[in-house]
């Protein structure tokens, strides 16, 4: 086998783990019945009571139970409150956050276009962060309760300020009062929520907060050429002694149950691409974590959830207890800062865990690099230069071994025509030579095999990290992570290829071998018409060098050989 044939199996080896992902996409298991709500007993974290059953939870039919409790309390209906800052416009009513507006991140590169909306009540797009309380005794659920405090009027963050806080508050008949508050910062797409239970009634009062996600699951267009279908769409969460776990969105999304897990140090989140939410309790916090879902007319809508911490407050006291709510963008740096373990994860470099460690590698690297060049483009073709310095010994082992090969062409056309088509003497006597001259057919693989997982997980870095998205390179590519308009790039690729190829030599190959090979430009050319412009324009550059420098190789060492008989055997 020559160098030419592993690369043919190389490169068939990339089209078939695309379209392995894709198939893997598509080949869902067959459909589950939906599974009859059922009271589960969630033990309370601030004591040995229970809490009410998951479903009793679920919007927008509380039990009547709760209903009564909430109505007895505070009659009056929650009013929303929009609250806006440098990033993010929120819409709250105390319970719920009921809209997301990410001010930086518009949906399309198109002059005016509107801001991605993380959260919505749109019943097509259906996603909300709720919060309430549970207890024996009355407490404000997510629906019914709090109330907007004096003072929390559709405020903006001033000029220079750091924070801007928006209050809650319920007052239970009972004396006791729990007052939320949103705090948001500059820059950040943290919200902290902090819930402050007095009691100035004669009875001491117990209660567990519960914070949850509830999503309609998006609908995303399936296809290799489609980046979005690759990233990762579902719950996932955290917790001490599982680590990082996920369920994806799908018709049996509690096919292996409802997980209820009891931990200290975990989150919960919903993740979709390039955006997530999550839940982040304090470290120290114990919650229970558990999934479910909520059947509609039209589908369903899938649920995480975390209860706790408790609190037990006696008269005369009062406790504290708060969790940042995080929505917005994967970013790298601003997850790394909430200081959890895992968090990061929620940027999904790939299912397969040889390319999400590259993949962290490679970001590692394109982000020291932007910091220095500024653009994303120039930083991807940076990211090759010191991919080909990296594998210089070896790239220069393998083209020298191809320039060896190629001056040696017209014995190896010798021999074949001396074996007509008998090519095992053929094969034996092409070995001989090689063994006698020195030359390593096999010297170019270890160069390919590195290089294909770097591609590979390059391809998974530009489809998932946000910092990427709209990100312009120079004249017509204004998104790295679309495909090329004008199809320039795969252009580009397809000539590089088919130059590489002519300077290859192919000693040995039989007909067939070569109509492959001749064909390989154009099903790459045809294949990355589709994929991000970021990552043609790595392979391009990469091909390109790899071309300059196999023609420098061959000039040095690549001057024909004398064609001289070797003696039959």
């Amino acid at each position: 086998m020559n160098q030419t044939r592993v690369f043919l199996i190389f490169a068939w080896l990339m089209v078939a783990t695309l379209l392995w992902m894709e198939w893997g996409k598509r080949n869902a298991t067959p459909d589950a019945p939906a599974p009859a709500p059922t009271a589960v007993s969630v033990p309370n974290t601030s004591g040995s009571s229970t809490v009410p059953s998951a479903a009793a939870l679920l919007p927008p039919a509380p039990t009547a139970e709760v209903e009564a409790r909430a109505s007895s309390a505070t009659p009056e209906a929650a009013k929303p409150v929009t609250v806006t800052t440098d990033v993010l416009r929120m819409t709250l009513d105390g319970g719920r956050v009921l809209s997301a507006e990410l001010l930086k991140y518009p949906q399309t590169k198109s002059e005016g276009s509107a801001p991605v909306k993380l959260f919505s009540e749109d019943p097509a797009n259906y996603f909300v962060a709720e919060s309430g309380w549970i207890s024996a005794g009355v407490a404000p659920t997510h629906e019914y309760g709090f109330v907007p405090a004096e003072g929390a009027a559709n405020p903006t963050l001033a000029p220079g300020a750091a924070e801007i806080s928006v209050p809650f508050v319920w007052q239970g008949p009972n004396g006791v009062t729990i007052r939320r508050t949103f705090t948001l910062k500059r820059g950040e797409y943290t919200v902290t929520v902090r819930d402050d239970v007095i009691n100035t009634g004669s009875s001491p009062w117990q209660g567990s907060v519960y914070r949850q996600l509830l999503r309609n699951p998006p609908v995303v267009k399936s296809g290799m050429t489609n980046p979005e279908s690759f990233s990762f769409s579902g719950a996932t969460w955290y917790s001490a002694d599982g680590g990082y776990q996920r369920r994806k969105f799908d018709e049996d999304y509690l096919e292996d149950g409802k997980v209820d897990k009891r931990t200290a140090s975990g989150w919960i989140a919903i993740l979709q691409h390039h955006f997530f939410s999550a839940w982040i309790p304090q470290a120290a916090d114990t919650t229970v974590i558990s999934l479910d879902e909520q059947s509609l007319p039209g589908g369903k809508r899938a649920l995480i959830r975390e209860v706790g911490p408790g609190v037990a407050v006696a008269p005369g006291q009062q406790a504290t207890t708060s969790a940042r709510l995080y929505v917005g963008p994967k970013l790298i740096e601003q997850m790394k800062a909430q200081g959890v373990p895992g968090l990061d994860r929620a940027v999904d470099y790939s299912q397969f865990m040889i390319f999400a460690v590259i993949g962290e590698g490679l970001f590692w690297v394109l982000n020291f690099l932007h910091g220095f060049i500024g653009n994303w483009g120039w930083s991807i073709i940076g990211l090759v230069i010191l991919v080909k310095l990296a594998l210089y010994p070896l790239s220069a082992a393998q083209y020298k071994s191809m320039a060896k090969m190629r001056k040696f062409q017209p014995r190896i056309a010798q021999l074949k025509e001396r074996y007509g088509d008998d090519r095992q003497k053929f094969q034996q006597a092409m070995m001989e030579l090689y063994k006698k001259e020195k030359i390593n057919p096999m010297g170019g693989c270890l160069p390919i095999l590195v290089q294909m997982p770097i591609f590979l997980a390059l391809y998974w870095v530009l489809v998932e990290s946000v910092e990427l998205r709209q990100a312009p390179w120079f004249a017509w590519i204004q998104d790295l992570t679309a495909r090329d308009p004008y199809f320039i790039l795969p252009a580009l690729n397809m000539l590089v290829m088919w130059l590489t190829q002519k300077m290859t030599p192919a000693p040995g190959m039989d007909p067939m071998q070569q109509k492959m090979m001749q064909f390989m430009p154009l099903v790459f050319g045809v294949m990355m018409a589709f994929f991000p412009a970021g990552l043609v324009l790595y392979w391009v550059t990469n091909g390109a060098l790899g071309l300059l420098q196999q023609w420098w190789m061959t000039k040095r060492h690549g001057e024909p050989a004398t064609a001289k008989a070797t003696p039959a055997k």
